[in-house]
């Protein structure tokens, strides 16, 4: 680990722990917080699934006609079904299928989801001179980002897989779906990245520099088996089927089995997490507030005692100051200020001839001296009158 990154490791576990660790049991607070939130809607999720209704393609039709008959809520159901392009739903020969539905470039395979994505991969490293700045930045970016995704799609149905030709058909909208997809991998490519003078001076200078594309492509194709989960609708007399912003799954590989027990053992893990993260920062806080209390009481106690110090330090300051500085008698006088009452002797001599504040300035000198004797001397002692 470099100095650098020892140093942000440091901040960071300093800032965790301060204040006797508030800072730490807020943060493990808030994660507990958001494991509940999460916990929560996945347990929403989890009874709508299991709820939901398993139906057949053919089946589906007479289930929303039934139910746009009785109420107005749309029901979540769940389908399962082979894909198939729309233009089989519009009465199109497989001839001029070829014409609607995408042909994978790498596979040839036919789809209606292509999904291109190109990663650079980077090396990263301290570079020659150690300077974690990156040229990039200041050179300009060769790339203006590290990844990109280009996707095309054609409208799709689902189907009874391995029926032809189709009367009944369910049509999918992804319209608004930001659920992720069961894409089937095609084509996967690493390509070195030949050398430029602009990567030699990434090299030198900067912490990381391109070695790689990562070059994949990822369908959707035509016929195979997947279970769409979401609301089911009429749409101008054709069955349809959306995306539910509720739920975690639209379009999916499992079975509603499959997606029960998913979302059973990450309700578990959930339920758990939350539990445990909110028992430590409760522990955690109940300690950092005991602890920040206690100490202020100390401090308040503190400036309590050095008040009452002060006002009694002040008390007899003002009472020496009143004997020293009163009517002294001349043989009794400091023989160097000649202000104030003898009080301070000198150690070994013994002379009782100055002040206090004159016998400190005496010690403080390079070679102390008695100012009568002239003796070295190593300290002095304050005399009281009886």
């Amino acid at each position: 680990m470099s100095s650098n990154e020892q140093a942000v490791a440091s901040l960071i576990s300093q800032l965790a722990l301060s204040f006797d660790g508030a800072v730490l049991g807020a943060a493990l607070a808030y994660a507990a917080f958001r494991t509940i939130y999460r916990f929560k809607a996945t347990s929403s999720a989890l009874r709508k699934i299991r709820g939901a209704p398993y139906f057949r393609v053919a089946d589906l039709r007479s289930l929303l006609e039934e139910d746009t008959s009785d109420s107005a809520e749309e029901p979540i159901v769940i389908i399962r079904g082979a894909v198939e392009a729309r233009s089989v739903a519009d009465g199109r020969s497989l001839k001029g299928l070829k014409n609607n539905a995408l042909v994978s470039q790498e596979s040839g395979d036919k789809a209606v989801i292509i999904q291109r994505t190109q990663t650079y991969i980077y090396h990263e490293w301290r570079g020659l001179f150690g300077w974690t700045s990156d040229l990039r930045a200041i050179i300009g970016r060769s790339w203006n980002k590290k990844e990109s995704t280009s996707m095309r799609t054609v409208p799709f149905i689902l189907i009874e897989g391995g029926q032809w030709p189709q009367s009944d058909f369910v049509m999918v909208n992804m319209n608004g779906s930001k659920h992720p997809l069961p894409l089937t991998t095609v084509y996967h490519q690493l390509h070195p990245i030949n050398a430029s003078p602009y990567t030699f001076l990434q090299a030198l200078f900067s912490h990381e520099y391109p070695v790689g594309l990562l070059d994949e492509e990822k369908i959707l194709p035509v016929g195979k088996e997947i279970s769409a989960v979401g609301i089911g609708r009429l749409n101008n007399g054709v069955p349809e089927i959306k995306a539910c912003e509720d739920l975690p799954f639209f379009l999916t590989d499992m079975t509603k089995d499959q997606m029960l027990l998913d979302l059973a053992f990450k309700t578990k893990i959930m339920f758990w997490g939350g539990i445990v993260l909110g028992s430590l920062s409760i522990g955690i806080l109940g300690y950092a507030f005991v602890r920040n209390w206690n100490k202020w009481k100390e401090r308040r106690q503190r400036r309590i005692q050095e008040s009452t110090n002060a006002a009694t330090d002040d008390s007899t300051s003002q009472i020496d100051l009143e004997e020293e500085t009163g009517d002294v008698p001349d043989g009794e006088l400091c023989v160097i200020c000649l202000m104030r009452r003898r009080r301070s002797a000198f150690i070994p001599c013994g002379h009782l001839v100055c002040c206090r504040h004159c016998a400190m300035s005496v010690e403080r000198e390079l070679v102390p001296k008695c100012p009568v004797c002239r003796m070295a001397i190593r300290s002095s002692v304050r005399i009281y009158a009886s």
